[in-house]
């Protein structure tokens, strides 16, 4: 019989508490992070009896979910999992999810056909080829882009539900610049994927901007109250992403970005482009080409550019055309004034 809704809240709730190493659990704080859990996403006031989350720990520990939790307890009273990896989220999907999986995308199949829902397409494609493999236990024919040792992805439901029910959370943060990691709590607004890593935006207690965390920099996450949450009163995020390519933004003045791209690179660049405002604006005889883009130029962008080489040479605004001929000196040093020892052409023959 497959799980009501509720259940699976509290199912969920429990996993999330067990897998927080950082804490003992006892049954009545089980009690009342499922409790809270389900006043949060439900409006539930009933509260929950005892008996209700031992039910709940004994179907997860058996296969009737298909969980199998190794859900033990320690000096008679602290909850937690022996393997400390382990997750329901990663549990083999039942017979009872593939149909309801395949139900769902049915439906998406059909709501994709509306403009407004123009969107799913795509997601719609992922989630059928993912099932059809599963279902028939072969190959997927779709390949998109992953990265399996990318960080942070485990706080992405966490980020979500903290947005959606605006719950302040209580963050650890380390950034690439400093030492030591930084205790922030931080109402977040938006969640934004760029090239495989996940960035949360919002604000940060204390600090009058908007901040935008790199997932894989987060060295913990606990959600805290809607008591100190700020609300979004400026934040923009379509207007935000809307100027820039990726997720950092320097200020707010858009500039017309014009760069040569050789004939062997136009291509590329006419079919896939930098950002929606590109346009060709001269051809050439050999088929090179220059273009415009109208954007708030940053460090992504710089990095789009810098992966065409020689390929593409940016002509104006005079600042980026600085900072591009500065960071092409600095590749030419390397190559240039770099180990004398890899001159030697037969260690290439060893790689």
């Amino acid at each position: 019989m497959p799980a009501s809704k509720n259940a699976l809240i509290r199912y969920k709730t429990i996993d999330q508490c067990l897998q927080r190493r950082n804490r003992l659990w006892t049954l009545e704080d089980l009690i009342e992070a499922c409790s809270d859990a389900l006043y949060e996403y439900e409006g539930n006031m009933n509260g929950i009896s005892k008996r209700t989350i031992q039910l709940d720990i004994q179907n997860m520990r058996s296969e009737k979910l298909g969980y199998n939790a190794p859900i033990v307890v320690t000096d008679h009273k602290y909850y937690s999992y022996s393997d400390p990896k382990f997750s329901i989220t990663n549990s083999p999907i039942t017979d009872f999810d593939m149909k309801a999986m395949t139900e769902a995308i049915t439906v998406l199949k059909q709501l994709s056909g509306f403009s407004e829902f123009g969107e799913l397409e795509d997601i719609v494609n992922r989630l059928n080829d993912h099932v059809s493999s599963l279902k028939h236990k072969t190959q997927p024919v779709i390949f998109f882009e992953k990265n399996d040792r990318l960080r942070g992805l485990n706080y992405i439901n966490m980020s979500y539900d903290a947005i959606v029910s605006k719950r302040t959370l209580n963050i650890m943060y380390k950034s690439f610049k400093s030492p030591k990691a930084n205790k922030l709590c931080f109402s977040p607004y938006v969640l934004r994927e760029y090239r495989n890593r996940w960035f949360l935006f919002g604000k940060a207690k204390g600090v009058n901007m908007i901040l935008n965390l790199a997932l894989d920099r987060i060295e913990s996450m606990e959600l805290g109250d809607t008591n100190n949450y700020i609300e979004n009163t400026e934040f923009d995020p379509v207007a935000y992403f809307d100027k820039i390519v990726g997720v950092t933004l320097y200020d707010k003045t858009e500039k017309n970005i014009v760069f040569w791209a050789s004939a062997e690179h136009t291509p590329y660049i006419v079919t896939k482009p930098f950002h929606k405002t590109q346009r060709m604006i001269k051809q050439y005889e050999d088929g090179s080409a220059d273009f415009v883009i109208r954007v708030i130029w940053n460090r992504e962008l710089i990095r789009e550019f810098l992966g065409f080489g020689s390929g593409l040479v940016v002509k104006s605004p005079r600042q980026l055309v600085k900072r591009m001929a500065e960071q092409s000196e600095g590749m030419y040093k390397n190559y240039c004034c770099g180990n004398k020892e890899d001159e030697n052409p037969e260690k290439e023959q060893d790689v």
